[in-house]
C-alpha cells in the first residue's frame, strides 16, 4: 500500500510540472493532497493527515483556482532553456539523495529519535497531560513555544497577502462575479445550504475534541474557513463579505495570537514559566487541560480568520479585475 501510494504521488508530480494547463494542474495538486492524507493514514499520522487533507486537498485547490482567475489558465511557453538553473538543481538533488544514505533505516528502533524524545514524551505524557491524544500533548503543551510560533507565521502571511491584494471593498451585486453566482449552480446551493451547517458543527467538535482524538485549532480552523469559502463560492463574493466582515476577520485573528500569547503571561504572574500551564489552576493536570484548551481556541480563530482573509485578498482582486475590464 505504501509504495502504491509513493508510486502515484510521484506520478502526480511529474504531471503537475509537465503540463501547461494550470487549472488542470490545480486539479492535481488537490489529487496529491489526498493521495498525500492517505499515506499519512498508512502510516499512522492521523493528525498529520487531517491538517493535509484540509489544506492539500481542500483550501490550498481553492486559493489557487481564485489566483488563476487573475493570471489565466495557461502557462506561458518558455523560449529559453535555462541550462544552468537545471545543473544546480541536479546537484542539489544529489546532494540530498547522498545525504539520505547516512540516514537510519525507516521505521528502525535505533533510530536517534526513537531512543531519546520520543520516548521521554510516550511515557511521561499519560502522566504529565493526562489526555488521549499524544499529538495535541505534544504540540499544545512540550512544543507550545514552537506552535506560537507557527500562528504568528500564519497571521503573518495573512497580513502580508491583505497588503498586496486587499482592497476592503464589497463586491457589488452587479458584478460578474456576483452575477455568475446569482443564477448558476443552483443544485451545488440547495445541497450547501445543508452542508454548510454540518460543516460549521463539525470544525468546531474537531476544535474541541483535539485533546482526545485527532484533531485541534489548526485543523478546525481550515474547515470553518472551508465552509465561509464554500458559501463565498456558491451564494457570491459579496454576500459572504456582508455575513463575515473583512474588518471582524482581521481582529480576530489578531485575538487568536493574542490568546495564545494571554495564557503565557497569565503562567508568568502566576509564579510559573511562560506557557507552563500547570500554573493556571491549584490542581496542575486541570491546569494544563484548561490551558491547551484556552491556546488551541485561539489558533482556531487565527487560522480560520487568517484562511477566510487570504481568499477575500484574492476574489477581491478578481472582483476589482473584472469591474476595470
Amino acid at each position: 500500500m505504501d509504495i502504491a501510494l509513493l508510486l502515484l504521488l510521484a506520478i502526480t508530480a511529474l504531471a503537475i510540472a509537465w503540463l501547461r494547463d494550470l487549472f488542470a494542474a490545480v486539479m492535481l495538486a488537490g489529487i496529491y493532497g489526498l493521495l498525500s492524507a492517505s499515506f499519512f493514514v498508512s502510516v499512522d499520522a492521523v493528525d498529520v493527515a487531517f491538517t493535509e487533507a484540509a489544506v492539500g486537498a481542500g483550501i490550498f485547490p481553492l486559493l489557487m483556482l481564485a489566483a488563476l482567475a487573475l493570471v489565466g489558465r495557461n502557462e506561458q511557453t518558455a523560449y529559453r532553456r535555462p541550462l544552468i538553473s537545471l545543473l544546480l538543481v541536479s546537484i542539489t538533488g544529489a546532494a540530498l539523495v547522498l545525504g539520505t544514505l547516512d540516514m537510519p533505516a525507516f521505521g528502525s528502533a535505533d533510530a536517534p529519535p526513537h531512543n531519546h524524545v520520543a520516548v521521554r514524551y510516550i511515557e511521561e505524557s499519560p502522566k504529565e497531560i493526562g489526555i488521549p491524544n499524544m499529538v495535541t500533548s505534544v504540540l499544545a503543551d512540550y512544543r507550545s513555544f514552537d506552535t506560537l510560533g507557527e500562528v504568528v507565521v500564519v497571521f503573518t502571511a495573512a497580513m502580508g497577502v491583505l497588503g498586496l491584494l486587499f482592497t476592503g471593498r464589497a463586491a457589488s451585486p452587479g458584478s460578474a462575479t456576483e452575477r455568475a453566482n446569482m443564477y448558476d449552480h443552483r443544485v451545488l446551493r440547495v445541497v450547501s445550504k445543508m452542508l454548510i451547517p454540518l460543516i460549521l458543527l463539525f470544525a468546531l467538535y474537531v476544535q474541541f475534541h483535539g485533546e482526545y482524538g485527532p484533531g485541534g485549532g489548526f485543523q478546525a480552523g481550515v474547515i470553518f474557513a472551508a465552509g465561509i469559502i464554500l458559501y463565498a463560492m456558491l451564494f457570491g463574493f459579496g454576500n459572504a463579505q456582508r455575513v463575515v466582515r473583512p474588518a471582524l476577520l482581521q481582529i480576530l485573528a489578531a485575538c487568536g495570537v493574542l490568546i495564545y500569547g494571554s495564557v503565557g503571561v497569565v503562567c508568568l504572574l502566576s509564579g510559573g514559566n511562560f506557557l507552563d500551564y500547570s500554573q493556571l489552576l491549584p490542581d496542575p493536570l486541570v491546569g494544563r487541560h484548561v490551558g491547551i484548551l484556552v491556546i488551541e481556541l485561539g489558533v482556531g480563530i487565527t487560522v480560520a480568520s487568517a484562511m477566510i482573509l487570504i481568499f477575500y485578498a484574492f476574489a477581491s482582486a478578481t472582483v476589482n479585475s473584472e469591474e476595470v475590464a
